[in-house]
């Protein structure tokens, strides 16, 4: 199958790029884990995220917002002796905070949707290269997001975090995840 060219044949990547990325997804709390493990990828490679996925879950209870927000100092501390993860402390605070700060708004995943005026946003991209970092739908959504009290959001974190839920499909032209998800085929 023709994939986009940063797509690497580790399984992870594929799996990723073949069923989540670039998919409408509505879920809250699937857009709470995805917005946290970008916040995790700063500065790092998003498949070292991949990587440590499945640990992440374990140790934030299941990226649930409320048992999240009420993460003491001591089982951060606990988590920083975690291997598994990536061993932040600003990022794992910074998860706490976002926990909170998740729990404070109305409707999450209508609000983040906002961003891109409800509907996934098809780009028609020939190459990798002509994909932007940032946009200013994704500087609108960095600064209401921090605004509202969370941090680790800044806009290519945010950019990011649109094309893995879907908000914008990024797939280039020549990847067979674009026929589909530009149809409307979804996963």
């Amino acid at each position: 199958m023709p994939r986009c060219t940063w797509c690497t044949n580790d399984p992870l990547y594929t799996q990723y790029h073949d069923q989540e990325w670039g998919v409408p997804n509505r879920d809250p709390q699937a857009l709470f884990e995805f917005l946290l493990l970008e916040g995790f990828q700063a500065g790092l490679s998003w498949i070292t995220v991949l990587r440590k996925r499945e640990r992440y879950r374990q140790v934030l209870f299941g990226f649930d917002a409320q048992r999240l927000a009420q993460m003491t100092d001591a089982e951060i501390d606990e988590r920083m002796q975690d291997p598994g993860i990536i061993r932040n402390r600003r990022k794992l605070e910074a998860a706490r905070r976002n926990a909170q700060a998740w729990l404070e708004l109305d409707e999450p995943a209508a609000w983040l949707w906002s961003f891109v005026g409800g509907q996934p946003k098809i780009n028609h991209f020939t190459s990798i290269t002509q994909i932007p970092a940032v946009t200013p739908e994704a500087q609108a959504m960095s600064r209401a997001l921090k605004k509202a009290g969370f941090s680790f959001v800044g806009p290519t974190i945010c950019y990011a975090f649109m094309q893995a839920s879907g908000m914008v499909m990024d797939h280039t032209l020549d990847c067979d995840r674009y026929r589909a998800l530009s149809a409307g085929a979804g996963a």
